[in-house]
């Protein structure tokens, strides 16, 4: 299937049926999906592999972070359920993510490797509070550049780093943002937010939308509105 819908959406479910049910909803050629760890402790890897049946394009979104032996072997093990996208956490350091990068790179079909840089729940303050000095646009730059560095596809990052990231990694860097908000919704326990059209027009290559479509009466409304929004930012 030929496509690269921008719209990520987060299946945060605590139950495989609620999440196969709005997957039901939905179409893989609008959009692919993200399965994070509660659902992924409840459901297993059964449901990865029953999204993958249905045509969806899975982000196994578990943010390894480890010794590199056991975040190689997760990674690998991750790939063979047939998934779109994995990531880790950058501040795993180097090793780690060049041992997640080399366990892919013998893969028939390759996932795309992301690393996570600072949570979009965090602020300066948090951030201080495990001891990292550097504001968090500063701290996404410096766990970006490791990643670039070691060879990974992208990084998970906030929309408002996504114009200085595009513009120091070029083109060919995955921007994955979270925090995505259409104008009007909740920002929840989300700290550093945007608009899916600014996010698109700051860099950003994927939006990950969570209850914005997923409490929606009709979740596939949802995506048609926010495809509208994008076309201007992607013209």
């Amino acid at each position: 299937m030929n496509r690269d819908p921008k719209i990520v959406v987060a299946l945060d479910f605590a139950d495989a049926g609620s999440a196969l049910d709005l997957a039901g909803r939905l179409d893989p050629r609008r959009c692919r999906v993200k399965v994070g760890k509660e659902l992924f402790t409840v459901a297993g890897p059964d449901l990865v592999r029953a999204l993958v049946a249905r045509d969806y394009e899975v982000f196994l979104d578990l943010k390894f972070h480890d010794i590199p032996h056991t975040v190689a072997a997760a990674c690998r093990a991750a790939a063979g359920l047939g998934v779109w996208m994995m990531n880790v956490h950058a501040s795993g350091g180097r090793r780690m993510m060049q041992a997640a990068r080399d366990a892919l790179g013998d893969h028939a079909q390759r996932p795309l490797l992301i690393a996570v840089t600072v949570l979009t729940s965090m602020d300066a303050e948090d951030l201080a509070e495990v001891g990292v000095a550097l504001p968090p646009a500063q701290q996404v730059m410096h766990l970006a550049t490791l990643a670039h560095g070691c060879g990974l596809d992208g990084v998970v990052c906030s929309a408002m780093e996504a114009g200085a990231l595009r513009e120091r990694f070029g083109a060919g860097f995955r921007l994955v943002t979270p925090g995505i908000r259409p104008a009007g919704a909740a920002h929840a326990d989300q700290r550093r937010v945007m608009t899916p059209r600014a996010a698109i027009a700051a860099g950003a290559t994927d939006l990950v939308i969570g209850r914005p479509i997923t409490a929606a009466p009709d979740p596939l409304a949802v995506i048609s509105s926010i495809e509208q929004q994008l076309q201007g930012s992607m013209q």
